[in-house]
């Protein structure tokens, strides 16, 4: 391929006050598919680190893995640590569909080409080690869209502003920080995502 088909840009920063952010993230491409995933760990600083980079490191080492199993494999790894909030996107290339799956305060918004904003429902609770029941949605892909993937650190004014529609994910990063609080209330992750299909019909 001559390019990514999907561009990234993220805005990450930790709580005021706190050294340690307790959001960690991962995003990956590869020729059939594109993976990205927040996770969040309780509460803040260190320990919330560890928990979210453990779930992190498993989603990193099983990219390939369907959601599902992603999950309940982060899940066996958090008996005896903080428990973590996880959203996790999967763009596939080959069927022309997404898939995401969110446990807890993790949210993805899609924003169709021409402007139409569509938020996910998360599944209530969290990863601790305990079985969590939880639902994987599977959406068509239009040629070209956003996804905007964030922990609650993002407040809903943020998140009605029109930049976030702006097809330039790195203009739609920077936005977000030149206009949002400089002190944030909580550890906070914004991760913008444009889709185009022509970029894979120019590298085949």
């Amino acid at each position: 391929m001559s390019e990514n088909i999907v561009d990234v840009s993220v805005f990450q920063k930790a709580k005021k006050g706190k050294y340690h952010c307790g959001d960690s993230y991962f995003y990956k491409e590869t020729e059939k598919e594109f993976v990205c995933a927040i996770a969040d760990g309780l509460g803040s600083g260190e320990f919330a680190k560890e928990s979210s980079q453990v779930v992190i490191d498993i989603i990193r080492d099983n990219s390939s893995t369907r959601i599902e199993n992603l999950i309940e494999k982060c899940n066996e790894q958090l008996q005896g640590k903080r428990g973590v909030v996880l959203g996790v996107l999967k763009i596939d290339f080959m069927s022309g569909t997404y898939s995401f799956s969110s446990i807890g305060n993790i949210c993805i918004m899609t924003i169709s080409d021409d402007k139409k904003r569509k938020r996910n429902i998360p599944n209530a609770g969290y990863l601790a080690g305990y079985h969590r029941p939880f639902k994987v949605v599977q959406e068509t892909l239009d040629n070209k869209m956003n996804f905007v993937m964030f922990s609650d650190g993002v407040s809903d004014k943020e998140l009605s502003k029109k930049y976030l529609t702006n097809q330039d994910v790195t203009t739609i990063t920077k936005t977000f920080e030149y206009i949002s609080e400089p002190d944030r209330d909580d550890d906070t992750t914004l991760i913008a995502i444009r889709y185009d299909a022509d970029k894979r019909k120019a590298g085949e």
